[in-house]
């Protein structure tokens, strides 16, 4: 049942009808500094979206003319100045000077986006819920703030894999009757924060050297025999986020614990490997 016609007293009876719920959840309220500090990370996010378009729109007026320069910002970066100072056979002096103004553009986010960045340091610094997140792997200060000013405490979630689900990163449930069917992820709630915590996972994936260090060494080689490497990306990122959860909402730093203790579930698991009963 729905109703139609919106106006403030049904806006107002919708509200009370969801406050009696038991299980409805509501948006935690921000303080300023976290307010403060999203505003930056906003900030920061709009500038370096600009640089992408001005480094794609560089990009694609050289390929226009002929001149293919290698995927990637530092490429584009090094070879440029060279392609303005001896390309000017096939590019006409109107584009170099349009290419050029492009550049200074290009300079100067590249100034904001290093003072904003300069700026979040220095506050995570003097936080010491932020520091804590920085010792899980992958994480540094854009993300550990970026967390913070979203989330807070973390209270507002019950477990890791709520966060989880919340940041987009658990599988889209579509299970009808006993059918349980699984797609691809949700990209729900804070996507400027999923995209943060996919790319701290390829950090972590592109650095085989810190897997044994940080515990995850047989749980990614496990993971890497039956999953694609983008799916394997999407799945370490789940597991960071309810790491980052847990250190956040526990107030403790991240630890690896080895330990040759068994699970009940791993020692059934091991059983039926073993043909045991």
């Amino acid at each position: 049942m729905s109703k139609g016609q919106k106006n403030d007293f049904r806006d107002a009876e919708a509200i009370a009808e969801a406050v009696q719920r038991p299980t409805m959840k509501f948006v935690a309220t921000k303080t300023a500094d976290q307010l403060d500090l999203q505003a930056l990370h906003r900030v920061r996010e709009r500038l370096v979206r600009q640089r992408t378009g001005i480094i794609n729109q560089i990009r694609a007026f050289l390929l226009e003319r002929g001149v293919a320069v290698r995927q990637g910002l530092r490429f584009l970066r090094t070879e440029l100045p060279g392609i303005l100072a001896k390309r000017s056979d096939v590019l006409s002096p109107r584009m170099m000077r349009i290419i050029e103004d492009l550049a200074g553009d290009w300079r100067r986010l590249d100034e904001r986006i290093d003072g904003l960045s300069a700026n979040i340091a220095s506050l995570v610094e003097k936080d010491p819920a932020c520091e804590r997140l920085m010792t899980v792997p992958g994480i540094g200060p854009i993300i550990s703030s970026a967390m913070v000013a979203a989330i807070g405490t973390g209270d507002v979630f019950s477990k890791g894999r709520d966060f989880a689900a919340w940041l987009g990163l658990a599988p889209r449930q579509i299970s009808t009757g006993d059918r349980t069917i699984l797609g691809k992820i949700s990209k729900r709630g804070n996507r400027y924060l999923r995209v943060l915590f996919v790319q701290a996972a390829w950090v972590v994936l592109i650095r085989p050297q810190s897997w044994e260090r940080h515990g995850l060494k047989s749980w990614i080689e496990a993971a890497k025999t039956r999953l694609h490497h983008n799916v394997l990306a999407i799945a370490l990122a789940n597991k960071l986020a309810r790491i980052a959860w847990a250190v956040l909402n526990k107030g403790r730093n991240f630890e690896c614990a080895r330990t040759n203790a068994m699970t009940p579930r791993s020692a059934l698991r091991k059983a039926k490997r073993d043909g045991q009963p």
